[in-house]
């Protein structure tokens, strides 16, 4: 009997952990907070680490390897209150590269605007239908855009259902006494880049991502120029929506993520596809340009 009740509660842990979506590692860094017992962000850390990855957000069923890996460091700049803090987040998701140990970077963003209200042993809430905390509200944010950015990476918009969770997440903190919800809070904050995800005239940009990453890089284990050709396609498609729509959130952060990857991807291309990439790059991700334009001369 008890062999048979252990069993049941292997299998029974085996399927949870097949259920859930994320391998989230998390980090609260709060060595500039001074007053507030240090022991209170090691129970945050423990509590937004069992919060991202234990919770089911999608009706898909994933195995523990398929499990999207990202990353969530968040550092505490001041005490509001007791209670209060504000903080910047550092989010950083990545996917796997076919035929390949290489992790491709879909999202990386710092959040300057991460306050949350937290008391210690707090149990962490959220509910798809209503605003319930400011914490879990961004954690879910980001889960969402997460799974989406994934999701879109491998079938062309199959992100959106997460997006527009995300997006409702969104509206429902519009009215909400907290920064980065709102059009007017700043030009790169949580409501710009799902704004830019969902507005149609992104939509080619999204088609473009899962080019680059599913016929592109997917396609590099057994052919280093086609696959190549494809994501300098890609290139010019964003390069189009980039003269319509100039300095977009959405553009900027993917180049935060990929400008290391565009360099070493070229630096082995043609000498014709490295020239193409580079007058689109230059254009595309300027704060980089002088590195696109080394690979122009070898350096």
């Amino acid at each position: 009997m008890r062999k048979i009740l252990i069993l049941l509660l292997i299998t029974g842990f085996v399927s949870r952990l097949e259920a859930q979506e994320l391998n989230c590692a998390v980090t609260v860094n709060a060595e500039k907070v001074t007053q507030t017992d240090p022991k209170i962000f090691k129970t945050l850390e423990s509590s937004v680490f069992e919060f991202m990855n234990t919770r089911k957000w999608t009706d898909d069923a994933f195995k523990p390897e398929e499990r999207i890996v990202c990353q969530i460091l968040i550092t505490v700049t001041e005490e509001l209150s007791s209670d209060k803090f504000r903080a910047q987040a550092s989010i950083v998701s990545r996917r796997p590269v076919y035929g390949s140990d290489y992790n491709s970077t879909l999202l990386n963003f710092q959040d300057k605007d991460f306050e949350f209200q937290y008391a210690e042993y707090q149990a962490l809430e959220f509910n798809e239908n209503q605003f319930t905390s400011n914490l879990t509200a961004m954690l879910a944010y980001y889960a969402y855009v997460i799974i989406g950015l994934d999701y879109d990476s491998f079938a062309p918009k199959g992100g959106d259902k997460y997006f527009l969770k995300a997006q409702t997440i969104v509206n429902q903190a519009s009215n909400v006494d907290a920064k980065g919800w709102k059009s007017y809070d700043g030009t790169r904050n949580r409501y710009w880049y799902i704004n830019n995800i969902m507005d149609p005239k992104f939509a080619v940009m999204r088609d473009a991502f899962y080019q680059y990453h599913r016929q592109g890089l997917d396609n590099l284990y057994n052919d280093q120029v086609k696959p190549v050709s494809v994501i300098t396609k890609a290139l010019q498609t964003l390069d189009n929506i980039n003269r319509t729509s100039p300095n977009s959130m959405i553009m900027q952060l993917f180049f935060s993520a990929k400008s290391d990857e565009l360099l070493g991807l070229y630096s082995k291309a043609t000498p014709t596809e490295k020239a193409k990439a580079v007058s689109y790059l230059t254009r595309l991700d300027p704060v980089n340009a002088d590195q696109y334009q080394e690979l122009l001369t070898g350096k």
